[in-house]
Protein backbone atom coordinates (compact mmCIF):
# COMPACT_ATOMS: atom_id res chain seq x y z
CA UNK A 1 0.00 0.00 0.00
CA UNK A 2 1.63 3.07 -0.83
CA UNK A 3 1.94 5.82 1.34
CA UNK A 4 -1.03 8.14 -0.38
CA UNK A 5 -3.03 5.07 0.57
CA UNK A 6 -2.37 4.34 4.31
CA UNK A 7 -3.56 7.88 5.85
CA UNK A 8 -5.37 7.72 8.91
CA UNK A 9 -8.57 10.23 9.41
CA UNK A 10 -8.75 11.84 13.02
CA UNK A 11 -10.97 14.31 14.96
CA UNK A 12 -10.51 15.65 18.51
CA UNK A 13 -13.88 15.16 20.81
CA UNK A 14 -13.43 17.02 23.65
CA UNK A 15 -9.67 15.90 25.15
CA UNK A 16 -10.21 13.00 23.40
CA UNK A 17 -8.95 11.84 19.76
CA UNK A 18 -10.57 9.41 17.93
CA UNK A 19 -10.04 7.55 14.48
CA UNK A 20 -12.42 7.71 12.04
CA UNK A 21 -13.10 4.75 9.62
CA UNK A 22 -15.93 3.17 7.86
CA UNK A 23 -18.72 5.01 7.32
CA UNK A 24 -18.48 7.63 10.08
CA UNK A 25 -15.25 8.92 7.59
CA UNK A 26 -17.96 10.26 4.66
CA UNK A 27 -20.10 11.89 6.88
CA UNK A 28 -17.20 13.69 8.99
CA UNK A 29 -16.38 15.19 5.58
CA UNK A 30 -19.34 15.99 4.63
CA UNK A 31 -20.13 18.31 7.85
CA UNK A 32 -16.76 19.59 7.16
CA UNK A 33 -17.96 20.73 4.01
CA UNK A 34 -21.29 22.14 5.42
CA UNK A 35 -22.90 18.98 3.64
CA UNK A 36 -25.56 16.26 5.44
CA UNK A 37 -26.31 13.03 4.10
CA UNK A 38 -29.80 13.57 3.03
CA UNK A 39 -29.01 16.36 1.13
CA UNK A 40 -27.02 14.67 -1.25
CA UNK A 41 -28.04 14.79 -5.03
CA UNK A 42 -29.03 11.58 -6.93
CA UNK A 43 -27.57 11.85 -10.45
CA UNK A 44 -29.36 8.71 -11.88
CA UNK A 45 -33.21 9.77 -10.00
CA UNK A 46 -36.07 11.43 -12.04
CA UNK A 47 -38.62 13.76 -10.82
CA UNK A 48 -41.69 11.45 -12.74
CA UNK A 49 -39.97 8.09 -10.40
CA UNK A 50 -41.68 9.80 -7.63
CA UNK A 51 -44.98 8.35 -6.26
CA UNK A 52 -47.99 11.11 -6.35
CA UNK A 53 -49.73 9.37 -4.32
CA UNK A 54 -47.23 10.70 -1.34
CA UNK A 55 -46.75 14.18 -2.53
CA UNK A 56 -50.41 14.06 -1.84
CA UNK A 57 -50.17 12.43 0.65
CA UNK A 58 -47.69 15.58 2.16
CA UNK A 59 -49.59 18.51 0.61
CA UNK A 60 -52.86 16.96 2.77
CA UNK A 61 -50.87 16.71 5.75
CA UNK A 62 -49.51 19.94 5.12
CA UNK A 63 -53.08 21.55 4.29
CA UNK A 64 -54.58 20.18 7.97
CA UNK A 65 -50.91 22.05 9.75
CA UNK A 66 -51.43 24.88 8.10
CA UNK A 67 -47.42 25.38 7.67
CA UNK A 68 -47.79 25.71 4.10
CA UNK A 69 -49.47 28.38 2.10
CA UNK A 70 -52.61 27.13 0.05
CA UNK A 71 -51.29 28.27 -2.50
CA UNK A 72 -48.18 26.52 -2.83
CA UNK A 73 -49.65 23.09 -2.13
CA UNK A 74 -51.72 23.83 -5.60
CA UNK A 75 -48.34 24.20 -7.64
CA UNK A 76 -47.28 21.31 -9.11
CA UNK A 77 -44.77 18.62 -7.95
CA UNK A 78 -41.16 20.39 -9.73
CA UNK A 79 -42.28 23.64 -7.44
CA UNK A 80 -43.53 22.08 -4.74
CA UNK A 81 -40.34 20.03 -4.83
CA UNK A 82 -37.78 22.60 -5.42
CA UNK A 83 -39.56 24.85 -2.76
CA UNK A 84 -38.84 21.93 -0.25
CA UNK A 85 -35.04 22.26 -1.07
CA UNK A 86 -35.26 18.67 -2.47
CA UNK A 87 -33.31 19.11 -5.61
CA UNK A 88 -29.71 20.85 -6.25
CA UNK A 89 -30.18 21.69 -10.08
CA UNK A 90 -31.77 18.97 -11.78
CA UNK A 91 -31.23 16.03 -8.80
CA UNK A 92 -33.10 14.77 -6.61
CA UNK A 93 -31.74 14.93 -3.38
CA UNK A 94 -31.54 11.89 -0.93
CA UNK A 95 -33.97 12.81 1.23
CA UNK A 96 -36.45 13.57 -1.68
CA UNK A 97 -36.34 9.89 -2.68
CA UNK A 98 -37.05 8.89 0.92
CA UNK A 99 -39.77 11.15 1.25
CA UNK A 100 -41.64 10.33 -2.15
CA UNK A 101 -40.15 7.56 -3.65
CA UNK A 102 -42.51 4.80 -4.01
CA UNK A 103 -39.68 2.52 -3.00
CA UNK A 104 -36.48 3.81 -1.85
CA UNK A 105 -34.98 0.79 -1.11
CA UNK A 106 -33.68 0.89 -4.60
CA UNK A 107 -31.22 3.50 -3.69
CA UNK A 108 -30.57 2.94 -0.12
CA UNK A 109 -30.15 -0.25 1.61
CA UNK A 110 -32.27 -1.31 4.80
CA UNK A 111 -34.76 1.98 4.62
CA UNK A 112 -37.48 0.02 6.31
CA UNK A 113 -39.00 -0.55 9.19
CA UNK A 114 -39.24 -4.14 10.67
CA UNK A 115 -41.36 -5.33 13.62
CA UNK A 116 -41.72 -8.33 15.56
CA UNK A 117 -43.27 -10.16 18.62
CA UNK A 118 -41.11 -12.08 20.86
CA UNK A 119 -41.69 -14.42 23.47
CA UNK A 120 -37.73 -14.06 24.80
CA UNK A 121 -34.97 -13.35 22.67
CA UNK A 122 -35.02 -16.04 20.72
CA UNK A 123 -38.61 -17.20 20.24
CA UNK A 124 -39.81 -14.78 17.43
CA UNK A 125 -43.55 -15.56 17.24
CA UNK A 126 -44.10 -13.49 13.63
CA UNK A 127 -43.23 -10.44 12.44
CA UNK A 128 -43.87 -7.93 10.19
CA UNK A 129 -41.94 -5.31 7.42
CA UNK A 130 -42.87 -1.95 6.50
CA UNK A 131 -41.82 -0.58 3.06
CA UNK A 132 -42.94 2.47 0.84
CA UNK A 133 -42.22 6.09 1.15
CA UNK A 134 -41.37 7.46 4.83
CA UNK A 135 -44.88 9.01 5.20
CA UNK A 136 -46.13 5.33 4.30
CA UNK A 137 -43.74 3.89 6.97
CA UNK A 138 -44.73 6.23 9.67
CA UNK A 139 -48.80 5.79 8.95
CA UNK A 140 -48.20 2.08 8.66
CA UNK A 141 -46.09 1.16 11.59
CA UNK A 142 -48.12 3.04 14.08
CA UNK A 143 -51.46 1.11 12.95
CA UNK A 144 -49.65 -2.48 13.22
CA UNK A 145 -48.19 -2.06 16.74
CA UNK A 146 -51.41 -0.16 18.13
CA UNK A 147 -53.55 -3.08 16.07
CA UNK A 148 -51.66 -6.08 15.75
CA UNK A 149 -48.63 -5.58 18.53
CA UNK A 150 -50.16 -3.89 21.42
CA UNK A 151 -53.03 -5.25 23.53
CA UNK A 152 -55.36 -2.52 24.98
CA UNK A 153 -56.20 -2.34 29.00
CA UNK A 154 -59.80 -2.44 29.40
CA UNK A 155 -61.84 -0.77 32.19
CA UNK A 156 -65.33 0.75 32.34
CA UNK A 157 -66.44 4.30 33.90
CA UNK A 158 -70.18 3.71 34.03
CA UNK A 159 -71.15 2.17 31.26
CA UNK A 160 -68.46 3.44 28.98
CA UNK A 161 -65.51 0.90 28.11
CA UNK A 162 -62.50 2.77 28.08
CA UNK A 163 -59.30 1.18 26.24
CA UNK A 164 -55.82 2.07 27.35
CA UNK A 165 -52.46 1.20 25.92
CA UNK A 166 -48.77 0.49 28.24
CA UNK A 167 -47.46 3.14 25.37
CA UNK A 168 -49.61 6.10 24.84
CA UNK A 169 -50.58 6.56 21.19
CA UNK A 170 -49.01 10.53 21.35
CA UNK A 171 -45.58 8.52 22.64
CA UNK A 172 -45.80 5.59 19.91
CA UNK A 173 -46.35 8.24 17.60
CA UNK A 174 -43.43 10.43 18.29
CA UNK A 175 -41.13 7.73 18.43
CA UNK A 176 -41.47 6.05 15.59
CA UNK A 177 -41.25 9.69 13.97
CA UNK A 178 -37.93 10.22 15.73
CA UNK A 179 -36.56 6.72 14.74
CA UNK A 180 -37.49 7.56 10.79
CA UNK A 181 -36.62 11.52 10.96
CA UNK A 182 -33.23 10.74 12.45
CA UNK A 183 -31.92 7.06 11.19
CA UNK A 184 -28.72 7.04 9.43
CA UNK A 185 -30.04 5.37 6.67
CA UNK A 186 -26.68 5.44 4.90
CA UNK A 187 -25.92 2.66 7.53
CA UNK A 188 -27.40 -0.03 5.61
CA UNK A 189 -29.54 -1.71 8.50
CA UNK A 190 -33.09 -1.76 9.38
CA UNK A 191 -35.17 0.23 11.72
CA UNK A 192 -36.23 -2.63 14.30
CA UNK A 193 -38.99 -2.85 16.63
CA UNK A 194 -39.23 -5.70 19.08
CA UNK A 195 -42.34 -6.43 21.15
CA UNK A 196 -42.48 -8.64 24.21
CA UNK A 197 -45.31 -9.38 27.08
CA UNK A 198 -43.65 -6.33 29.07
CA UNK A 199 -41.40 -3.99 26.81
CA UNK A 200 -41.51 -2.89 23.75
CA UNK A 201 -38.15 -1.78 22.02
CA UNK A 202 -37.10 0.67 19.44
CA UNK A 203 -33.60 0.43 17.89
CA UNK A 204 -32.55 2.93 15.62
CA UNK A 205 -28.86 2.54 13.41
CA UNK A 206 -28.73 6.46 14.15
CA UNK A 207 -26.29 8.95 15.50
CA UNK A 208 -25.60 11.70 17.52
CA UNK A 209 -24.01 15.07 17.38
CA UNK A 210 -20.71 15.55 17.46
CA UNK A 211 -19.63 15.94 20.76
CA UNK A 212 -23.73 14.86 22.22
CA UNK A 213 -24.18 12.35 24.82
CA UNK A 214 -27.17 9.91 25.29
CA UNK A 215 -28.36 12.33 28.97
CA UNK A 216 -28.28 15.53 26.54
CA UNK A 217 -31.57 14.32 25.17
CA UNK A 218 -33.04 14.28 28.45
CA UNK A 219 -32.41 18.35 28.97
CA UNK A 220 -32.99 21.47 26.97
CA UNK A 221 -31.18 21.04 23.65
CA UNK A 222 -31.69 22.48 20.10
CA UNK A 223 -32.57 20.54 16.98
CA UNK A 224 -29.93 18.99 15.38
CA UNK A 225 -31.75 16.13 12.90
CA UNK A 226 -29.49 13.81 11.36
CA UNK A 227 -31.38 14.68 8.30
CA UNK A 228 -32.32 18.02 8.09
CA UNK A 229 -33.83 18.18 4.77
CA UNK A 230 -36.49 15.41 6.20
CA UNK A 231 -37.46 17.35 9.07
CA UNK A 232 -38.12 19.92 7.35
CA UNK A 233 -40.86 18.11 5.24
CA UNK A 234 -42.28 16.38 8.20
CA UNK A 235 -42.08 19.80 9.61
CA UNK A 236 -44.14 21.44 7.12
CA UNK A 237 -46.68 18.29 7.10
CA UNK A 238 -46.99 18.98 10.57
CA UNK A 239 -45.98 15.38 12.17
CA UNK A 240 -42.64 16.99 13.99
CA UNK A 241 -42.24 20.28 15.70
CA UNK A 242 -38.49 22.32 14.67
CA UNK A 243 -37.45 22.85 18.59
CA UNK A 244 -36.03 19.23 19.74
CA UNK A 245 -38.84 18.74 21.88
CA UNK A 246 -39.45 15.21 20.87
CA UNK A 247 -37.85 13.43 23.68
CA UNK A 248 -39.89 15.75 25.91
CA UNK A 249 -43.15 15.51 24.58
CA UNK A 250 -42.22 11.53 24.45
CA UNK A 251 -41.73 11.94 28.41
CA UNK A 252 -44.39 13.95 29.37
CA UNK A 253 -46.93 11.41 27.28
CA UNK A 254 -45.92 8.87 29.60
CA UNK A 255 -45.94 10.63 33.08
CA UNK A 256 -49.13 11.77 31.83
CA UNK A 257 -50.22 8.68 31.15
CA UNK A 258 -49.52 7.04 34.07
CA UNK A 259 -46.92 4.46 32.53
CA UNK A 260 -43.16 4.51 33.23
CA UNK A 261 -41.07 6.79 30.90
CA UNK A 262 -38.78 5.17 28.63
CA UNK A 263 -34.90 4.19 29.05
CA UNK A 264 -32.99 5.71 26.33
CA UNK A 265 -29.35 5.41 25.45
CA UNK A 266 -26.30 4.10 22.54
CA UNK A 267 -25.43 0.96 22.42
CA UNK A 268 -24.85 -1.48 19.55
CA UNK A 269 -23.87 1.90 16.83
CA UNK A 270 -27.59 3.06 17.38
CA UNK A 271 -30.19 4.51 19.29
CA UNK A 272 -32.64 2.45 21.66
CA UNK A 273 -35.55 3.71 22.86
CA UNK A 274 -37.23 0.66 25.47
CA UNK A 275 -40.45 1.62 26.56
CA UNK A 276 -41.52 -0.84 30.06
CA UNK A 277 -45.03 -1.92 30.24
CA UNK A 278 -46.56 -1.20 33.32
CA UNK A 279 -46.88 -3.57 36.06
CA UNK A 280 -50.51 -4.48 35.71
CA UNK A 281 -50.38 -5.13 31.74
CA UNK A 282 -52.20 -7.97 30.80
CA UNK A 283 -50.46 -10.53 29.24
CA UNK A 284 -52.42 -13.24 27.65
CA UNK A 285 -51.81 -16.72 27.85
CA UNK A 286 -51.75 -17.20 24.07
CA UNK A 287 -51.18 -14.88 20.99
CA UNK A 288 -52.69 -15.42 17.43
CA UNK A 289 -50.00 -13.44 15.74
CA UNK A 290 -50.17 -14.50 12.32
CA UNK A 291 -47.12 -12.72 10.53
CA UNK A 292 -45.87 -11.82 7.02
Amino acid sequence: MSESQNVEHHYRSGSTRQELEGAALPRFLQRKQGLHWDGVPVPHARLEDLSEAAVDRFREEARRSGRLDGALLAEPTPALVDWLHLRERSHLKRAALLLFHPDPEVFFTGAYVKIGFFRDNVDLLYHDEIHGDLFTQVARTIDLLSTKYLRAGIRYEGIRRVESFPVPRSALREAVLNALVHKDYGAGATIQISVYDDKLMIWNPGQLPPDWKAEDLLEKHESKPFNPDVAHAFFRAGLVEAWGRGIDLILADCRQAGVPTPDLGFKRAGFWAVFRFPADYPVPTAIDGGGS
